[in-house]
């Protein structure tokens, strides 16, 4: 069977050139006579894979030198407890922005550790939003906002970030970090969990405001500290070395891409095409994200009927477009559109729409 479209929404799809750069390298990396795979995290063709990939990473967000870049295992799930056990101290209070279901598992982990409050939610209206900047309202005492940039399950995304004045924003990016170019000084602390966007699963990738991390209590359980993995490199313990190398070898290609910019514009021509074909045909296409909040990393819809949607995904499938079925939580149907889609992925998937509409529109 030759390689298909995927659109699965995480693990997902990788630069076809990357997973044959790391083909080519798995038995001999770098000239050491081993695989990356079986290489020290002490050794220095590590530490050059480590150090490259920030730079490349710094670089392509053209991230201030205030910033730190560090690894950490355990997804954007254990960040959910990160962030809190890091920065909500006693008598502060942590404000959540709930606009999918990431976001509102980050705010229970939150009040596990101290108080916690949701300054918006789009919960009752099927999360089918985010918010205006000028509808958050942060709390007195306030210890951070916490943000969910792109939803992947249902299909939202920032464009226009909350201002806070002197109050820290922290967001997971998970899924679209890398995909354009944002105001990266505008947040204290950037968590993403490499699988959906920038690599394989297994590592999460950390930017944070030096200073802002630094003074962590030292009762933290030490695997939990920021202050700890920036001050050791990610090295504190044997870091996720196979999942850090692969996020840098796409890191290289993202820049040969011509960088961010140039990606986002490809990464908005794919999009265009699915949303075109979802306000051409509203009553059968039916999106689940508001307009003004439609993601350019998940396109996500329903049909008249769970039936057309089960016959949608398989019949895709059939055509060599593979992880169309939407999340298990809401169905539908969901198309992951991350960096490493090409645009003829995108051109396949409305021309199987467009004719899919006309064989079973009734």
């Amino acid at each position: 069977m030759g390689r298909i479209f995927n659109f699965n929404a995480g693990p997902a799809a990788l630069p076809l050139e990357v997973l044959r750069e790391v083909q080519e390298e798995l038995l001999d990396f770098d000239g050491t006579g081993m695989s990356v795979l079986e290489i020290s995290h002490r050794s220095p063709a590590f530490e050059k894979v480590l150090q490259d990939t920030k730079s490349d990473i710094r670089d392509l967000l053209a991230l201030p030198e205030d910033f730190g870049i560090f690894f950490m295992a355990g997804g954007g799930s254990l960040q959910f407890s990160c962030v809190p056990y890091n920065f909500l101290s006693e008598g502060k209070v942590a404000a959540y922005a709930d606009t999918g279901s990431f976001s509102d598992k980050a705010f229970q982990e939150a009040e596990k550790v101290g108080k916690a409050v949701k300054v918006f939610s789009s919960k009752a209206q099927g999360y089918d939003r985010v918010p205006r900047p000028e509808e958050i309202r942060l709390p007195e005492q306030c210890a951070y906002l916490h943000i969910t940039g792109n939803n992947t399950i249902e299909g939202t995304e920032y464009f226009d970030y909350p201002e806070t004045g002197d109050i820290p924003l922290i967001a997971d990016m998970s899924s679209e970090i890398l995909s354009r170019p944002f105001p990266v000084e505008k947040f204290s602390l950037i968590y993403s969990g490499a699988q959906k966007n920038i690599g394989p699963a297994g590592t999460v990738l950390v930017l944070a405001k030096k200073d802002f991390v630094a003074g962590r209590d030292k009762k933290l359980p030490v695997m939990l500290n920021y202050e700890t993995m920036l001050d050791k490199d990610s090295l504190y313990n044997t870091p996720p070395v196979f999942a850090i190398y692969i996020v840098g070898k796409v890191a290289k290609w993202l820049k040969k891409q011509g960088g961010l910019a140039a990606v986002e514009t490809v990464n908005r021509k794919k999009a265009a095409l699915l949303y075109d074909l979802l306000d051409t045909y509203p009553e059968f296409y039916k999106g689940r994200a508001a307009k003004d909040s439609r993601s350019i990393m998940n396109v996500t819809f329903n049909l008249p009927s769970k039936e057309l949607e089960a016959k949608f995904a398989e019949e895709g499938k059939q055509q060599g477009l593979g992880g169309l079925k939407g999340h298990r939580s809401v169905g539908g149907i969901r198309a992951s559109i991350y960096n490493a889609m090409p645009l003829a992925g995108c051109e396949a998937l409305a021309a199987f729409m467009e004719k899919f509409y006309k064989d079973n529109v009734k």
